[in-house]
């Protein structure tokens, strides 16, 4: 598992996605929370009291299990709701880079510190990490893209852009699953 050095700013974290693990969540979403985020997914600006209603909660149990959620970083940012295109940047890319090992603390904080990067994960396989940028136009994205691999430790990289998004970011199927009771991947 790779490790980033305690002074990196506390956005570089790594986070892993494995079957039982992720970095991000000590613990896991049962049925009820599961119901409960379902109800809030449905109505994001919901009260405390009508997510009780939709989730078949008391109030002080639904207030109780998101400050919990929140805590715990099962509820991600609000962040992630806001279209990139709405600030000027209609364009998404990805962007594989290979790196030095040895500086892939100094990368990934290089990395967060450039507005355009959204998200870096560690890959395994030819490239190291993977990055998504967001720019607002084909000359944004080749100085981006420049900047990217500017950063000391970035040995190569390749962009794709991405033409059209095939399927939006999505978690109420798992979230059904997991209010139905069922914990994990189907066997």
């Amino acid at each position: 598992m790779l490790k980033l050095h305690p002074s990196l700013p506390e956005k570089v974290r790594i986070v892993t996605n494995s079957a039982s693990n992720s970095a991000t969540t000590s613990a896991r979403i049962n049925s009820t929370d599961a119901r409960l985020l379902l109800a809030r997914a449905a109505h994001p600006r919901a009260t405390a009291v009508a997510l009780a209603e939709q989730a078949g909660l008391s109030r002080n149990t639904v207030q109780s299990r998101l400050a919990a959620l929140d805590r715990t970083g099962a509820v991600g940012s609000f962040e992630r709701r806001i279209d990139p295109a709405a600030l000027g940047y209609p364009l998404t890319a990805f962007v594989t880079a290979r790196v030095v090992q040895r500086r892939l603390d100094e990368v990934a904080a290089a990395l967060a510190a450039i507005p355009e990067v959204l998200q870096v994960y560690g890959l395994t396989g030819d490239s190291d990490l993977l990055i998504q940028v967001v720019a607002a136009d084909a000359e944004d994205l080749y100085r981006i893209a420049g900047q990217i691999l500017g950063v000391p430790g970035v040995e190569r990289t390749n962009t794709a852009l991405v033409m059209r998004q095939m399927v939006q970011y999505r978690i109420t199927p798992l979230l059904r699953r997991a209010a139905a009771g069922s914990s994990g991947a189907p066997r």
